[in-house]
């Protein structure tokens, strides 16, 4: 039992949530996040996929990420990490409208809005039924809407644009 107690702690605190300052914004997806303690986390934000870097929207997806987060204050949720050690949550920050309002806006969700990330439906079930829904709503108002990746006539799912070019 002893040597189990070491384990369980660890498991408990690699998969905590995270507060701290967007330090990086590495793409439309994946951000670094320093807390209090100066420890730097790499984030990847779930129930999204955003356009890799070179692929068209790429470098427009991550500037709007950068100017929901960069340099605020983040609560990030968290319960897995990636096989590339990246934290996996939903990042909330402070609307830059509402100075009042707290850690109120869902990154991950208003990069869907903004026609900058696609829904990641593979990984749908890991996602609260709600969620599930207002991520599917996100993103059909930006395809309607022809915002972000949605003006291009034919945009490419990251997912097939990165089996494409391996």
């Amino acid at each position: 039992m002893k040597a189990i107690l070491p384990l369980l702690l660890f498991c408990s605190l690699s998969y905590a949530d995270i507060t701290g300052r967007v330090v990086t914004v590495t793409d439309g997806d994946t951000i670094k996040v320093l807390d209090a303690g100066n420890i730097e986390y790499k984030v990847r934000l779930t129930g999204i996929d955003a356009p890799e870097r070179g692929q068209p929207y790429g470098n427009a997806s991550r500037k709007n990420l950068a100017s929901l987060v960069a340099g605020k204050e983040v609560f990030v949720v968290s319960s897995k990490q990636d096989i590339y050690g990246r934290k996996l949550g939903k990042v909330w920050v402070q609307p830059s409208d509402c100075p009042s309002c707290g850690k109120t806006l869902d990154a991950n969700y208003a990069q869907i809005l903004a026609g900058m990330a696609w829904w990641y439906r593979y990984y749908a079930k890991e996602q609260s039924p709600e969620d599930r829904g207002r991520y599917e709503s996100a993103e059909d108002e930006a395809k309607a809407r022809a915002w972000g990746l949605w003006a291009d006539p034919d945009p490419i799912n990251p997912y097939d644009w990165r089996k494409l070019h391996r």
